[in-house]
């Protein structure tokens, strides 16, 4: 097969046609370990009333995570859990749904308040949705208002929120500012308006400059913009435009998400399964923006992410205290994770618990007083160990043999992961695995196909039947 040119910062990685076909496969994101599918109605709320328990005894800080699910319209491309509620002309009005909704929020936030030790320090603190400043002004106020006096974050607590240039306002950030939020993460995808009307989401390079421009003017400290490749109607010319775009707005931080076509789970993606870039060139895209972001200067995280050279995400990934949570890359390792709202996902202790994504059950669970978790997972010692490692490797390229031994007890790493040690003279002699005994360390090549050296690690993939319906999206 013919080579697959991929230059970063001066080095030419060898690839081919051949290897993105062996390695574009179906695969987890490993936001968490194990991942979602594997977790069951079996956890319910009293697992989750005994690890707020577990967690205050061990005093560890706060991270918390607040779900906004609404939404004016359906972008097509979304994976997220999502409800359109669409706004009436701009009369100021307050929406009936989402004032109900607003209203168990805050009754989850009293519930949460009284089971936390409220002594233990909040260290970050994140809004997502949906799109959060789908709120107007005021009711961010009141929802900021009383989650800023239940938690009080910590002096230097990360505290952000992700919005939509199309429904945001500079009183919004105002807003949040007067609070002390100090990140702010945007939706792009696309600047081209081709992809733009495909998608549903009409957004124009100069709306979120005027935003950008507005959050920097106001003192955020952060910014990061989100973009999508393998999106309908895009072109490796068309991308490069944005790309462009993208760097005269400098964020500190860039996502570049592969879309992940699930219409099997996303009923709204089918209507763009007909216009989809796939294979080279879907990585053709991919690559073009690695390559530009890298010789501006970014530091290529690894997967999807991107930060400048002074970003905490990427000093952290130098002095491996770099870790992956539901948004992410973050810089909190060691931080017990509570979540807020309908689906909602937290990360407690030894244990994962999600509320209902259904809301009058939200409802009820809110108004009587009681968590609405519906399922999770408790980790096992080997959940702990095999979650350690395949973190490692994602946050710092790199699973150090000797390390993983001594923290864990193993006589011999090789053994203890003998069919992962086996499949990597593969991925070495194909270049995505440097040739060490004493590690496993990715090379530049390995970063963009991590996911796939990751998946080695995971013993619940190997158990998961062949015939079993698809779950996952590519890797690429």
């Amino acid at each position: 097969m013919p080579p697959i040119p991929i230059r970063l910062r001066g080095e030419t990685l060898p690839m081919t046609t051949e290897l993105l076909e062996k390695y574009n496969v179906q695969g987890p994101r490993y936001t968490s370990y194990p991942t979602a599918p594997e977790w069951t109605e079996s956890i319910g709320p009293a697992d989750f009333e005994a690890a707020c328990e577990r967690a205050n005894a061990a005093k560890r800080p706060i991270s918390l995570y607040v779900h906004l699910p609404f939404c004016d319209e359906q972008c097509w491309f979304c994976g997220c859990f999502m409800k359109v509620v669409p706004k009436p002309e701009r009369r100021g009005e307050e929406r009936g749904e989402v004032e109900g909704y607003l209203a168990d929020l805050h009754r989850e936030i009293d519930l949460l308040a009284a089971r936390v030790d409220r002594s233990r320090p909040v260290v970050q603190i994140h809004w997502g949705g949906g799109t959060p400043t789908y709120l107007t002004p005021k009711q961010a106020d009141a929802l900021a208002g009383h989650l800023l006096d239940a938690f009080r974050p910590a002096p230097g607590a990360e505290i952000s929120v992700e919005i939509d240039p199309r429904v945001t306002t500079a009183e919004h950030l105002a807003v949040l500012r007067r609070h002390g939020w100090n990140r702010v993460s945007m939706g792009v995808q696309d600047f081209d308006p081709e992809v733009q009307e495909l998608v549903n989401r009409v957004q124009p390079f100069e709306m979120t400059k005027a935003l950008v421009d507005a959050a920097r003017d106001l003192g955020y400290e952060s910014l990061n913009l989100d973009l999508i490749y393998g999106l309908p109607g895009q072109t490796l010319e068309g991308f490069a435009r944005s790309v462009e775009q993208v760097l005269t707005l400098r964020p500190d931080r860039l996502a570049v998400y592969s879309y992940a076509h699930v219409p099997w789970l996303k009923k709204p993606q089918r209507v763009l399964a007909a216009h989809l870039p796939e294979g080279t060139e879907k990585f053709a895209i991919f690559v073009s923006g690695i390559e530009r972001f890298s010789e501006a200067g970014y530091v290529y995280i690894g997967m999807d992410h991107f930060a400048l050279p002074h970003d905490e995400i990427a000093r952290a990934q130098e002095d491996r205290t770099l870790w992956r949570n539901f948004q992410g890359y973050t810089t909190h390792a060691g931080v017990d994770l509570y979540a807020l709202g309908v689906s909602a996902i937290a990360q407690i202790d030894d244990c994962y618990v999600q509320n209902t994504k259904d809301y009058a059950a939200y409802h009820a669970a809110c108004v009587e007083g009681r968590p609405s978790t519906i399922k999770g997972h408790r980790l096992s010692p080997e959940d702990e160990l095999h979650r350690t490692v395949i973190t490692n490797l994602l946050c710092h390229c790199v699973i150090k043999k000797r390390e993983v031994e001594e923290q864990f007890g193993l006589a011999s790493f090789d053994e203890t992961f003998a069919p992962a040690v086996a499949a990597l003279p593969s991925f070495v002699e194909d270049g995505l695995v440097e040739p060490q005994t004493d590690e496993v360390r990715v090379t530049a090549l390995g970063r963009i196909f991590i996911r796939n050296v990751a998946m080695l690690f995971d013993p619940y993939l190997l158990k998961r039947p062949s015939d079993q319906p698809k779950i996952f999206s590519r890797t690429l």
